[in-house]
């Protein structure tokens, strides 16, 4: 090989080194470049996977509060219903017993004695308290726990009272949530409403309204109140005959079996 191309082998071979070499260099910035790339996106999404960690982390410790503040209130209104519920009722008995006596002038409880039944009348969902009284063995009348489901305020309890034939002795107000000043009436404390009861009877045809052609006055501006009260003494007096009519049943069958057995 002459010097004239030797010279020109050792150049082009320059170039060929000076080119690899460039294009190695600018192959490593690129991977260099190209590994921070990929890290600052492994550290964004670590970031973004921490932060909804996070966010888990505090919907979930937030989901746990919550439960155990249920939890403790539950378990804290059970107790307090435990805890009343036998005085609840006990205050209600009384309240109903007392109530009884009230609407059966001239009954002794001490001489006498009760019996109760219970009784569906129509267009009732709950069934009727019917306590018998009885004295020398003989009846004397009837408290009905009775109630209605058309007052104004939705549904009011009373207590009505029967003779032996079915007339009325008294009424008393269990409890309602009528307007005051104006459904409350019902109450004889508060106006003489009730006592146009006394005496009366369902037996011929229902207690109503005069509005509804009926012969009670109603109380004035509460007219929905005046004819649940009617519509609760109905049912009073019904339940009232439905249990004489099972006695007597019962009656019957007992003497049926006893002249059998003879």
């Amino acid at each position: 090989m002459n010097r004239s191309a030797k010279i020109v082998f050792l150049t082009e071979y320059d170039k060929f080194l000076h080119f690899h070499k460039c294009a190695l260099i600018s192959n490593v910035f690129f991977t260099l470049f190209a590994a921070q790339k990929l890290h600052l996106g492994i550290e964004c999404e670590l970031s973004k996977h921490n932060s909804m960690q996070k966010k888990e982390s505090s919907i979930l410790q937030l989901i746990t509060s919550l439960t155990c503040i249920a939890v403790v209130a539950t378990i804290a209104l059970t107790c307090v219903y435990l805890a009343t519920k036998e005085p609840i009722q006990k205050i209600k008995t009384e309240k109903d017993n007392a109530a009884k006596i009230k609407v059966l002038p001239g009954f002794d409880a001490v001489e006498g004695y009760f019996l109760q039944k219970k009784a569906l009348p129509d267009g009732l969902k709950d069934s009727l308290t019917v306590t018998l009284a009885f004295m020398n063995d003989q009846l004397f009348g009837a408290a009905v726990s009775t109630h209605t489901n058309i007052a104004f305020s939705g549904r009011f309890d009373i207590m009505v009272g029967f003779d032996h034939e079915g007339n009325i002795f008294n009424t008393e107000v269990l409890g309602h949530q009528e307007t005051p000043g104006l459904g409350d009436k019902i109450d004889k404390k508060k106006d003489k409403f009730p006592l146009q009861f006394e005496g009366r009877t369902p037996k011929e045809k229902p207690l109503k309204v005069k509005n509804d052609g009926g012969d009670i006055h109603a109380i004035t501006a509460a007219t929905i109140t005046s004819r649940a009260f009617c519509d609760a003494v109905n049912h009073a007096y019904n339940a009232y005959q439905m249990v004489l009519q099972d006695v007597a049943q019962n009656q019957n069958d007992t003497l049926i079996k006893e002249e059998n057995n003879e």
